[in-house]
């Protein structure tokens, strides 16, 4: 494993053996860490809008297979 650094960016060289899922996954982490690095949100406030869309994705299911309360 090669890693340079080149301006702001971190630059990660992998030999081709390694199995492609076990890079996505944690690819997908540095991602999150990324998306998340600035976010002054705290955990109780991201509880809450989690619960928000799952209520919303719910209410937008049961409009979809025609069922009602």
């Amino acid at each position: 494993m090669i890693v340079e650094r080149l301006n702001n960016e971190i630059l990660v060289r992998i030999s081709a053996g390694i199995k492609v899922n076990r890079i996505q996954t944690i690819l997908d982490y540095l991602r999150y860490e990324e998306l998340t690095s600035k976010s002054n949100a705290t955990e109780n406030e991201v509880d809450e809008l989690l619960s928000e869309v799952k209520k919303g994705r719910w209410n937008r299911i049961k409009d979809e297979l025609g069922i009602n309360d």
